[in-house]
């Protein structure tokens, strides 16, 4: 996808981790945009940092005010600005029905995913506004359904979306942009090293068990990574200026909204 207009931009993605967010990063960096890579982990950040052109590992906890404001000052020196801001970060669901699952799990969940992501955007308001720049969340199909194994993380990314919604009327008077995209399973080797154990669960092949979560999509497959990064990369470049406060499914089809 060239000519998104994201050369010489500064791209802060939070959750850059295995998976999603490296391919997220590596497809910004393919748009000449500058990327700083934000986890808790220095190591896999700067391994990860190491393997794609120009990107700068910066590590921070999104869950503590005082470690995101140190963050923002660090990429304010250096750069000078910030043009978007992709939240990534997760915490896996307790996959237990809400009448099985520890409370504590499900506050852990609100705040790493939704308060995580709220506190990222405020400790760059002030950047973002300069330039009337761009955040897209990335959210989860979860929002879409009410399977009994995801009610905790549903709740975290429920509340995640409202935030962004909210924030998308609060700080548009500034320019700031605010989107998700909603992805349904994402395949990638994350995902097909799961479903490898899954199916062996379940005495099936991996191509019998893919074939069964993507039976009810239209398209009969599941969303790839770089899919999923390709709505991502748009939603923050100038291509998507006018569109704010939205959700953009990549599902296959497997929802219709």
């Amino acid at each position: 996808m060239a000519g998104l207009g994201l050369d010489g931009k500064v791209v802060v993605i939070a959750g850059a981790g295995p998976a999603l967010g490296a391919v997220l990063a590596r497809r910004f960096a393919d748009e000449a945009a500058q990327v700083v890579l934000v986890a808790r982990t220095a190591e896999r950040l700067d391994a990860m940092a190491a393997e794609i052109d120009g990107a700068v590992a910066l590590p921070a906890d999104i869950t503590d005010e005082d470690s995101l404001t140190a963050l923002a000052a660090q990429v304010q020196e250096r750069f000078g600005r910030v043009d978007a801001v992709i939240n990534n970060a997760f915490t896996y669901p307790s996959m237990q029905r809400l009448t099985k699952t520890d409370p504590a799990h499900i506050l852990q969940s609100v705040d790493l995913m939704a308060l995580g992501a709220l506190r990222t955007v405020l400790a760059f308001r002030e950047s973002l506004a300069a330039a009337e720049g761009a955040v897209v969340n990335v959210n989860s199909m979860v929002i879409r359904h009410s399977d009994l194994r995801y009610g905790g993380y549903k709740a975290g990314k429920t509340a995640q979306l409202a935030l962004a919604q909210s924030l998308a009327t609060e700080l548009g008077p500034e320019g700031i942009r605010i989107n998700s995209v909603v992805p349904g399973w994402i395949w990638g080797d994350t995902l097909k090293a799961y479903f490898e154990y899954r199916a062996s669960t379940k005495g099936v092949t991996v191509e019998e068990d893919y074939a069964d979560a993507a039976k009810n999509s239209d398209l009969r497959r599941l969303p790839t990574e770089d899919e999923v990064a390709s709505a991502v990369l748009f939603l923050a470049s100038p291509r998507a200026s006018g569109i704010t406060g939205q959700t953009l499914d990549v599902n296959c089809g497997e929802f219709h909204v």
